[in-house]
């Protein structure tokens, strides 16, 4: 299937559940390795008082036959942008949306929330033990610590 979105113009999706997610052939099916993406600027809404809320989003992967388009997957996280949920929700339902479609042989995400009245939320999801004989990185996100 080609890719909706490389190459082309594309508006930011509605919604979540509006945003396609495109994936391409793996360029190297038969070799294991790990693909990382970092969202820093991650943004979404609160469900109950409609105020953004702020994450560092670490996702992790290793392939099988194809990988998501870069570009899909930033409109689809931006289409969160307008989206009322918990960080829970939201964390999981990324991880577990990208381990249904593109079915790799493991991905794991980690969700850095920044503090919703006075408390961080940090949530992470996997879909099982990583492979044996790849190299998964820690994801590095320091917890947050505020002013102290």
């Amino acid at each position: 299937m080609e890719p909706r979105h490389l190459g082309q113009q594309s508006p930011l999706p509605a919604s979540p559940e509006a945003a396609v997610l495109d994936y391409v052939p793996n360029p190297r099916a038969g070799t294991r390795y790990l693909v990382r993406f970092a969202a820093p600027e991650f943004t979404s809404l609160c469900p109950v008082t409609g105020a953004p809320d702020f994450a560092h989003l670490v996702i992790d992967y290793v392939p099988r036959a194809t990988i998501v388009e870069s570009k899909s997957l930033k409109l689809f996280l931006a289409s969160f942008r307008n989206h009322g949920a918990f960080h829970e929700d939201v964390t999981v339902g990324i991880g577990q949306r990208l381990f249904d479609e593109m079915a790799p042989e493991w991905l794991r995400i980690g969700g850095y929330w920044y503090p919703r009245g006075g408390i961080p939320i940090d949530v992470f999801w996997q879909s099982g033990e990583p492979p044996e004989g790849v190299w998964v990185p820690a994801q590095d996100v320091p917890g947050y610590r505020g002013r102290g």
